[in-house]
């Protein structure tokens, strides 16, 4: 086959992938792959220097016969000449640097394996096709174009609006569910056939190995970065991740390591210790002196009487619920499930439920999850399911308390890791979550080492001047300190201080 002008990849077609996904596009969307990633069967691909999540998708391609510009879904299919078999692979590692464009995540040389024979589409329906993957022998990928969401006729069409379809070009149409990770020294085949038609046609197999390359990215252009979606997205759920982890074949999940809130946090183990017993509302004092105000996640309650919470945010948003984006969005590892399964530990996740108390945004068994997986409390301005089964747990969990109903009655779950509002606060991924009995605030890192020294000063004075009450003194000038006791309370602390030093 001549070299393609045009190779066009469909994200998502088929529902069994969209159901592992989560998500089910209203219409296709597309990326382009250049002409250089072409390979050829019995090929190598390099897995990146630094990556770690190279993965195969198994895909049937049609290839254009006669030009297409401005068809109608029902004569796209007549612009078909042939099909056969291609692997859109990727690297999960990349898919960050160029959001949907995937350039650099599955533009690589060698990341479209095409071939190795091509099948004529004369008297063969669009309906008529199967697209089967091996790896290492074992059949991993097995579905049929009778399924697909958008046929190959609509994509045709679909494509030909925006522009002209010329004779040769390629359309990948999207993978079925068993999209997962490959590794150096494996092998993988993808196959396309149409079983049922006369003679059966088949593509062969279309076959690649797996080698690691050598050479390192530079620094002058965006560096491979894994996170614990990534992986679990990559391998396909946290099950098959965790398989692949017992079996030597993938890297733990990073949380499983550490437990300071998330690499690079500014909540150390020596702010965690300053912390320790400062009240809320000492803290939200320091606050407001840096104009500060609106950083309250208000009407959120404690489920245990004396709980306390602080960590690092990772945040999850819903959206009122409407069935059709319901249908879409709350299948599959949607996003609920996804912020539940990669918490951090030392993380709080925080969800934003618009204030809707009238419906559960938790309930024991994600608490549960977040629980195992070392998380340091879960906030939501919504209710809790379960709240019985939840108050038995020992993760702190603020809620508006408890109401019986099940995803589906206000909300849809929407994106994770974003910037939300929770109980009237904002809140990004990364700021630091502080709750006890008088409620939650939301502190920007940056603030962080700041606030802590001086609200721990702070709750130190005040328990001076609540001592001072108590042995019989007024308020007036105690409260706050005039110079005159404030020199008392120097000159006290101070004493303390050297009778420490001095037993050390």
């Amino acid at each position: 086959m001549d070299t393609p002008g045009k190779i066009i990849a469909v994200h998502l077609n088929y529902p069994s992938r969209m159901q592992q996904r989560g998500r089910t596009p209203a219409q296709p969307s597309y990326f382009l792959k250049p002409a250089s990633s072409l390979a050829a069967t019995g090929g190598t691909i390099e897995r990146p220097a630094g990556t770690e999540l190279l993965a195969f998708e198994g895909e049937i391609a049609l290839v254009i016969g006669t030009p297409a510009r401005h068809v109608s879904p029902e004569d796209g299919w007549k612009h078909v000449a042939q099909i056969t078999a291609a692997n859109d692979f990727g690297v999960y590692d990349l898919r960050a640097a160029d959001k949907g464009s995937n350039v650099r995540n599955k533009g690589g040389d060698g990341f479209t394996p095409i071939g190795p024979k091509a099948i004529s589409t004369e008297g063969l329906g669009e309906g008529d096709w199967r697209v089967r993957t091996w790896v290492n022998g074992e059949l991993v990928q097995d579905d049929t174009s009778d399924t697909l969401k958008f046929p190959f006729g609509r994509l045709v069409a679909d494509l030909s609006q925006h522009m002209t379809l010329e004779t040769g070009d390629v359309i990948l149409t999207g993978t079925p569910a068993g999209s997962s990770v490959v590794i150096p020294g494996d092998t993988v085949e993808v196959e396309v056939d149409a079983p049922n038609a006369p003679g059966s046609p088949t593509t062969g197999h279309l076959v690649t190995a797996v080698t690691q390359g050598t050479v390192p990215f530079g620094d002058f252009g965006s560096k491979p970065k894994v996170d614990d979606l990534q992986r679990i997205e990559a391998w396909g759920s946290e099950e098959e991740h965790a398989a692949a982890v017992a079996a030597g074949r993938a890297t733990p999940l990073d949380g499983n390591e550490g437990n300071d809130g998330g690499s690079g946090s500014p909540l150390t183990d020596a702010i965690r210790a300053q912390l320790e017993g400062v009240a809320v509302a000492t803290v939200s004092a320091a606050l407001r002196k840096r104009g500060y105000v609106d950083i309250f996640i208000d009407g959120v309650h404690p489920n245990h009487e004396g709980d306390t919470i602080l960590g690092t945010a990772k945040t999850l948003r819903f959206i009122p619920f409407r069935p059709d984006l319901f249908k879409e969005h709350a299948g599959g590892f949607n996003a609920q499930k996804r912020a539940f399964d990669t918490v951090n530990p030392g993380e709080v996740l925080v969800v934003d439920a618009r204030g809707v108390r009238g419906t559960g945004t938790v309930g024991d068994v994600l608490a549960l999850r977040a629980q195992v997986r070392g998380a340091a409390g879960i906030v939501t301005d919504g209710g809790v399911r379960d709240f019985a089964a939840v108050q038995e747990f020992d993760i702190p969990v603020f809620s508006q308390g408890a109401h019986p109903s099940v995803l589906g009655r206000r909300h849809v779950p929407w994106e994770t890791d974003v910037t939300i509002a929770c109980g009237g606060a904002a809140v990004q991924p990364g700021d630091i979550i502080m709750g006890d009995r008088d409620g939650v605030i939301v502190i920007p890192p940056f603030l962080l080492e700041e606030v802590a020294a001086e609200a721990a000063a702070q709750e130190k004075a005040d328990a001076w001047v609540a001592d001072q009450v108590a042995k019989g003194a007024a308020v007036d000038g105690l409260f706050p300190m005039n110079a005159e006791w404030r020199a008392k309370y120097e000159a006290e602390t101070a004493g303390a201080n050297t009778a420490t030093e001095n037993k050390a």
